[in-house]
């Protein structure tokens, strides 16, 4: 695995594009608003070239994004990296036959789901999981599960940030090695 590190300047570009909303979704929380890396165009491109560089040379087949953020993330970078691209959604949203996993919520159970058939048949594909954030890590968490269940060989899970102090990362360690771009933010 190529160790392909942010420069310090190409940090502070992406990661002055982050707009912090107070108070969202409930007081008390700092919600991180990565649109503006999005409409950003240097911060953009400069996140883009940097995933890029890190996995070009890493032989995947497939970048699996999360619900929702993690589809603008990872279709760009499927198509940088010029394989296939594995949208992991929220249930009930997929047209065709889905395998789902559940994960803990706070309060409840949420679950996600993936194509059956989402690896095209590859025998063991390798597959790149990619969010904007992780926090406690079940979403992420389930998302390995599932690329497991349909055969995937999940090679890393990335995340444009992580707050590290929730746990998550630990939880989704113990899938595949994890990297987060900015780290703990």
């Amino acid at each position: 695995m190529l160790d392909v590190e942010l420069e310090p300047e190409d940090r502070k570009i992406i990661v002055d594009a982050i707009r912090d909303i107070p108070d969202f979704p409930k007081p008390g929380i700092t919600f991180k608003d990565i649109s503006t890396i999005l409409n950003n165009r240097t911060a953009f491109c400069t996140l883009m070239d940097h995933l890029e560089e890190r996995y070009e040379d890493m032989e995947i087949d497939f970048v699996a994004g999360i619900d929702a953020r993690g589809f603008i993330f990872g279709a760009a970078l499927a198509r940088d990296l010029n394989v296939g691209f594995v949208p992991i959604r929220k249930k009930g949203k997929l047209p065709y036959t889905t395998i789902s996993e559940k994960y803990a919520l706070e309060y409840g159970v949420d679950e996600v789901e993936m194509h059956i058939d989402a690896f095209r048949g590859e025998e063991n594909p390798r597959i790149l999981l990619i969010d904007d954030l992780i926090a406690t890590g079940g979403t992420a968490s389930a998302a390995a599960s599932l690329i497991q269940k349909a055969g995937g060989n999940l090679i890393e899970s990335c995340f444009v940030m992580s707050l590290d102090f929730l746990g998550g990362k630990e939880k989704i360690e113990k899938f595949a090695p994890v990297y987060s771009v900015l780290g703990e933010k």
